[in-house]
C-alpha cells in the first residue's frame, strides 16, 4: 500500500468516524422521536395519514437538492477546490442555491393548490375512502411542504461543508431535525393532535437549515478575507446558467433526477398499495424501514459521506490506484459491520421492537405490523450498505448515467416485484405489507451486484480478493452470532424485552468479534487501536 493511498484511507477513516459519531446520535434521536410517536399514536389510520403526507414533501427534498443536487454538486464542487478555482466554486454554490429555493418553491405552490388531486390520484387512494382520513391528509401535506424548501438549502451547505472536509455539524444536522419532531410529538399534538407532528416537521426543518449557518458563514468570510474581490463579495442572484460549471451541474443532475424519481415513486407505489392493505400497514412499513435505515445509516452512510470527497479528488486528480484501493477498504469495512447488524434485526426484531415501542396505543397487533415488516427490510441492509458506497464512487467520476439505468431497471422490477409478493403473501395467508418490504430488499440486492460489476470494468478491476478476505470471515461470524441468538431466545422466550434484548446484542457481538477473533480479521484490530487512541486523549 503506498503513502498515498494509506492517507487518503486515514483520512476518510477519521472522518468516517466523525460521521458515525454524529449520525449515530441522530439515529438515538430519531429512536426516541419514533418511540413518543408511537407511544402517542400507534399503528393507527391517522399516523398512516401523516407519513403519507411527509412522503410528498420527502420526494421535493430528495429530487431537486438531496441526492440529485448533492451528487452532481459535490463532486463538481470540491474538483474546483481541489484544483485551487475557488472563485469558481463559490460561484456555482450561490447559483445553485438560488436555483433550488427558486424551483423548490414553485413545486411547493403547485403542489399545494392541487394537494386534494396528488392525495386521491397518486399518493394513497385507499385513504381517500374516509372522507375525514382523505381531508387529514390534505392538511397534512400542505403543512409539511415548507420543510420541502428549508431541507433543500440545507441539503445545499451540507455538500459546501462537506467539500471542505467539515463533516460534524452536517452530520448532527439530521438529530436537529428529529428533535423538531420530539417538539411537535411531546409538547404539540396534546392539544394539536397529529398535527402537531406536522409542524415538528417544519421546526425540525428550520432547526435542519439553522445550525449550519454558523459554519458556513465561518467559511465564506474566511474565503473571502484571503481573496481578491470574487464571487463570495459580488454576490448577487441570479442563476447564472451561462457559467460552464453550473451548466455542467445540469446536466449530471438530469440522470440522477431521473433515477430519484424512479426510487420515490416506488415508495409512493408501497404508499398505494399499503394504504389499501389493513389499517396500520403504511405505519408498519415506515417503523420497520427507519429501524433498518437507522443501522445502515451509522454504517453505510457514515463512510459513505466521508469517502465521496476523497473520491471525488482523486478522480480530479487522475489517482485511479489509489481510488481502486480506497472503494475496496470501504466496501470491505461496511461489509464487517452490515452483515452482524443485519443478522441482530432479523432475529431480534420482536424483543426490540416490543423494548422500542409497546406502550400508549402501540399494542402487540402494533408489534407484529412492524416486525413483520423489519424482517424483509433488515433482510437487504447488506445490499443498501454496499449501494451507498458505489453509487458515491460513480459519482465522484461525474457518472450519474450508470447507477441512474442501473437504480432505474431494479426500481422497476421492485414494483413488479411489490405487486407479486403482496399477492403472494396474501395468498398464504401473510400480511402483504411485507411483500412490499421484500421486493425493497430484493430489488437492493441485484442494484448493488451491477453497481459491483460495473465499477469493478470501470477501474480494471476493484481489488476483489482484498474484499473477499474480509467478507468470509465476517459471513462465518454472522452466522455463528445467528446461531447463538436463535438459542438464547429460545431459552429465555418467557422472559421480557428488557432482558432479551440488551443480553442478545451483548452475547451477539461478542459471538461474532470472538470469530473474527480467531480468524484473525485485522479490521478488529483497528477498531480496538482506534478505542484505545480515543481513551489515551
Amino acid at each position: 500500500m503506498t503513502e498515498n493511498n494509506s492517507n487518503a484511507n486515514q483520512q476518510i477513516a477519521r472522518a468516517a468516524g466523525t460521521v458515525m459519531f454524529a449520525i449515530l446520535f441522530g439515529q438515538l434521536a430519531g429512536l426516541v422521536r419514533g418511540v413518543l410517536v408511537a407511544r402517542a399514536f400507534g399503528a393507527s389510520p391517522e399516523l398512516d395519514a401523516f407519513f403519507a403526507a411527509n412522503r410528498v414533501s420527502e420526494t421535493l427534498f430528495l429530487l431537486v437538492a438531496g441526492g440529485a443536487l448533492g451528487s452532481a454538486f459535490i463532486p463538481t464542487f470540491t474538483g474546483l477546490l481541489a484544483k485551487n478555482e475557488t472563485d469558481s466554486a463559490w460561484r456555482l454554490a450561490f447559483s445553485l442555491a438560488n436555483a433550488v429555493t427558486l424551483t423548490l418553491s414553485l413545486l411547493a405552490a403547485l403542489i399545494a393548490f392541487f394537494a386534494p388531486q396528488v392525495v386521491r390520484f397518486a399518493l394513497a387512494p385507499g385513504l381517500s375512502s374516509n372522507p375525514e382520513l382523505f381531508a387529514l391528509t390534505v392538511s397534512l401535506l400542505r403543512i409539511q411542504l415548507v420543510s420541502a424548501i428549508l431541507f433543500g438549502l440545507g441539503g445545499l451547505i451540507v455538500g459546501i461543508l462537506n467539500a471542505h472536509q467539515i463533516f460534524l455539524v452536517p452530520a448532527l444536522t439530521a438529530a436537529l431535525y428529529q428533535l423538531g419532531i420530539i417538539f411537535g410529538a411531546v409538547v404539540l399534538a396534546p392539544s394539536m393532535g397529529i398535527y402537531g407532528l406536522a409542524w415538528g416537521v417544519v421546526i425540525g426543518a428550520v432547526l435542519y437549515l439553522m445550525v449550519q449557518v454558523p459554519s458556513l458563514y465561518k467559511l465564506v468570510t474566511k474565503n473571502a478575507s484571503h481573496a481578491k474581490p470574487s464571487a463570495i463579495r459580488n454576490f448577487r442572484f441570479s442563476l447564472n446558467i451561462q457559467d460552464a460549471n453550473v451548466r455542467q451541474v445540469l446536466l449530471l443532475m438530469g440522470p440522477r433526477l431521473i433515477g430519484v424519481a424512479v426510487v420515490q415513486l416506488n415508495f409512493w407505489v408501497n404508499t398505494w398499495l399499503a394504504s389499501q392493505m389493513a389499517p396500520g400497514s403504511v405505519s408498519g412499513l415506515y417503523f420497520g424501514f427507519s429501524l433498518m435505515l437507522m443501522a445502515q445509516a451509522v454504517i453505510a452512510q457514515s463512510v459513505a459521506i466521508a469517502a465521496m470527497p476523497t473520491f471525488s479528488a482523486q478522480h480530479a486528480l487522475g489517482q485511479q490506484d489509489e481510488m481502486r484501493f480506497s472503494l475496496a477498504s470501504s466496501l470491505r469495512g461496511v461489509i464487517f459491520l452490515a452483515l452482524p447488524a443485519s443478522v441482530g434485526l432479523m432475529v431480534l426484531r420482536n424483543p426490540i421492537i416490543s423494548l422500542l415501542y409497546q406502550r400508549g396505543e402501540f399494542d402487540e397487533h402494533s408489534v407484529q405490523i412492524v416486525s413483520w415488516a423489519l424482517l424483509w427490510y433488515a433482510a437487504g441492509m447488506l445490499g443498501h450498505s454496499i449501494m451507498e458506497i458505489l453509487t458515491r464512487a460513480f459519482y465522484a467520476q461525474h457518472d450519474t448515467k450508470t447507477p441512474v439505468i442501473i437504480g432505474t431497471v431494479a426500481m422497476l422490477l421492485n414494483i413488479v416485484f411489490s405487486i407479486l409478493f403482496a399477492r403472494m403473501f396474501t395468498a398464504a395467508g401473510l400480511m402483504p405489507h411485507g411483500g412490499l418490504a421484500l421486493a425493497n430488499s430484493l430489488a437492493t440486492a441485484l442494484e448493488a451486484t451491477a453497481l459491483f460489476v460495473m465499477m469493478r470494468k470501470r477501474l480494471n478491476g476493484i481489488e476483489g480478493g482484498h474484499i473477499l478476505r474480509g467478507a468470509l470471515p465476517s459471513l462465518a461470524a454472522a452466522i455463528s452470532m445467528a446461531l447463538g441468538l436463535l438459542g438464547w431466545l429460545s431459552f429465555g422466550a418467557e422472559l421480557s424485552a428488557w432482558i432479551l434484548v440488551p443480553v442478545g446484542v451483548t452475547l451477539g457481538g461478542a459471538v461474532y468479534f470472538a470469530v473474527l477473533a480467531l480468524l484473525r480479521v485485522p479490521e478488529l484490530g483497528y477498531i480496538l487501536n482506534g478505542v484505545m487512541r480515543r481513551i489515551r486523549r
